[in-house]
């Protein structure tokens, strides 16, 4: 496969996972009280402030992702995130019948993504956390 095709096809996958999480990010402000119900529903603490920092985790990772900065380290942020939301809200093994089976496949859906991220955190450079980083893309680290 020519290198062209790769990278085009690393930066539609990357995009594409930035997408995932951005348009989520968004709905947890858009759809408050629904997230809000979802989290206490699943005996979270403190939802509204971890909201507020789920929510701008998604779309700060996000723009990280859509814009080439920090990808490495965005990708294994956003792979805790899948772990921890795969432990509290996709817990398909405290569940019956039909519910149990839509987190199942929720839980091994996030899976597939975090399979993902660690694919582009592997091939994503090592770079050092620094402010002036942000106007760097990981191309050009």
């Amino acid at each position: 496969m020519a290198k062209a095709d790769s990278k085009l096809m690393i930066t539609a996958g990357r995009w594409l996972l930035a997408l995932y999480f951005l348009v989520p990010g968004i709905m947890k402000f858009m759809a408050w009280d629904m997230s809000i119900k979802l989290m206490t529903d699943h005996g979270i603490p403190s939802p509204a402030p971890l909201l507020v920092i789920a929510g701008a985790a998604n779309i700060i990772g996000a723009l990280l992702l859509f814009t080439n900065r920090f990808v490495r380290l965005t990708a294994l942020g956003f792979v805790v995130y899948i772990l921890i939301i795969n432990a509290t809200l996709h817990n398909f093994w405290t569940l019956d019948g039909v519910e149990a089976g839509h987190e199942l496949q929720n839980f091994i859906k996030n899976l597939g993504i975090l399979a993902g991220l660690l694919v582009l955190a592997g091939i994503s450079p090592k770079r050092a956390l620094r402010p002036s980083g942000l106007l760097v893309s990981d191309a050009r680290a």
